[in-house]
């Protein structure tokens, strides 16, 4: 059931005071808040064991708040919503073979349009969009296990992409990928027409793909803003340990330039 207090525009993602731990003596999220619009580009950034796939998990109701509320489009997240919720919502987890499980990439695609009570026909045309999207065709009958390891991310983001989600969150989404395919991932997730939410421990890309960042240390918000405002944030950056001007001083001391 929705929230009266919350405004139920579709896409939109409302936290609030969420808090929870794994163990009840070690808290992984403390009272964090965070609206994200609706088409928004929004970025999680933070070190390791900052919370940040732990926060991600509960969009969906992997995981239940010990306190506090999520809600998609003014839809809370609770037991009684998350087949709604899950429609709603797709999950592009860190690792791609979590994901793919099937003996096609064509079955793999197929596997969540079917669960939503899709015709074999509309089954077959959400496969073959979500495919050409990303650069897939002709990967139908490929066995996934068989991909380079860029092709299983881009598999893993068409399972999530072929039920035509409100909001798509990436865990990691950069990890192991060479600089070309994170520039392309980076494109892809700059035209995707839903909200996105990009949770990275690699700050340079989620610069490039985000308009707005969150900086989630120890379990709590440390800071929000634009992208710029965030960047300026030199300081407050490395004492979270994620501090990108290091790359930028290696450029100047061989003497190239960040920009062409």
């Amino acid at each position: 059931m929705g929230n009266p207090g919350v405004p139920a525009v579709s896409g939109t993602v409302d936290i609030r005071e969420l808090s929870f731990a794994y163990e009840e003596t070690q808290p992984v999220l403390e009272d964090v808040d965070l609206r994200i619009e609706a088409g928004e580009r929004f970025g999680i950034i933070g070190p390791s064991g900052a919370g940040k796939s732990t926060l991600l998990l509960h969009l969906n109701g992997i995981l239940s708040p010990a306190g506090g509320s999520v809600h998609i489009g003014g839809d809370r997240v609770e037991k009684g919503s998350l087949e709604r919720i899950r429609s709603r919502v797709g999950l592009v987890f860190q690792d791609p073979d979590d994901q793919l499980f099937n003996p096609t990439v064509y079955e793999d695609v197929a596997f969540g349009p079917r669960n939503m009570g899709l015709s074999a026909e509309e089954v077959d045309a959400a496969v073959r969009r979500a495919l050409e999207h990303l650069g897939l065709e002709g990967m139908e009958s490929h066995s996934p296990h068989h991909l380079s390891y860029g092709e299983r991310k881009r598999v893993a983001l068409a399972t999530v992409l072929a039920m035509r989600p409100e909001v798509v969150a990436f865990d990691e989404p950069f990890s192991n990928l060479h600089p070309a395919m994170v520039e392309r991932l980076v494109g892809i997730i700059r035209e995707l027409s839903a909200t996105v939410i990009v949770v990275s421990q690699s700050i340079l890309p989620v610069l490039a793909a985000c308009d707005r960042l969150a900086l989630l240390d120890g379990g709590r918000i440390r800071a929000t803003g634009t992208v710029r405002e965030i960047a300026a944030r030199t300081d407050l950056l490395s004492d979270c340990g994620m501090d990108y001007t290091f790359y930028c001083r290696m450029c100047r001391e061989a003497g190239m330039s960040l920009e062409h």
